[in-house]
């Protein structure tokens, strides 16, 4: 009887340790990220998966509409395997008259970036408890209630308010606590902060 009981007694302490550890794990605390914060200045940059319309003024003929391929080249005629990603449109403009001043006399070229994703550093990752997680181009004064409407919310199994954003600040990742239920059920407006170009939004799963 004592060897049972003392059995039992092994199996419930055990049992309490683990939940005491995911209990506590899922309690860290993080400062919380606030709109005082402000924004940054963004000029976009062209990442794989854009579409960029190249016009080349008096020469329509290579003048064209070209995807960014996967690995952040682009390829029109007399050009060949240039790097586009991480450029501004003026700046792949100037690279493209570069390179056709071989052939052309002073070309003169305007990029116009039609199709959005931006590079994979400035996408804004959403992982965890949405509806449909998944990556978004990052987009100038870029809130948190514009992520969420772009992922269709938090599930219901959500711990919305043990929400993190995991920052890179001054070359270092900081973890900054966020409050989705206040802001989506509460209508908290004072919970919806700017998003930085890169930040990574974690929805954890709610316990009880």
């Amino acid at each position: 009887m004592n060897a049972l009981y003392i059995s039992i007694m092994r199996r419930s302490t055990c049992f309490i340790i683990i939940l005491l550890f995911f209990i506590l794990g899922g309690c860290t605390t993080y400062p919380p990220l606030t709109d005082t914060m402000g924004s940054v200045s963004h000029d976009y940059l062209v990442g794989p998966g854009d579409t960029v319309d190249i016009i080349v003024w008096r020469n329509p003929e290579v003048s064209m509409s070209v995807p960014v391929r996967p690995d952040g080249k682009i390829t029109t005629p007399l050009v060949e395997d240039l790097p586009a990603s991480g450029k501004t449109s003026t700046e792949l403009a100037r690279d493209i008259e570069g390179a056709l001043s071989k052939y052309i006399q002073q070309p003169v070229v305007t990029v116009v970036v039609t199709q959005f994703v931006g590079p994979f550093g400035e996408q804004i990752r959403v992982i965890g408890e949405a509806t449909q997680p998944q990556a978004l181009p990052y987009r100038e004064k870029m809130t948190l209630m514009d992520v969420l409407i772009a992922v269709g919310g938090i599930t219901d199994f959500a711990a919305g308010n043990r929400a993190r954003i995991i920052r890179n600040v001054d070359g270092k990742q900081q973890q900054f606590s966020v409050r989705l239920n206040d802001l989506i059920r509460d209508g908290d407006i004072s919970a919806n902060v700017p998003m930085f170009q890169g930040d990574v939004l974690v929805i954890p799963e709610s316990f009880f």
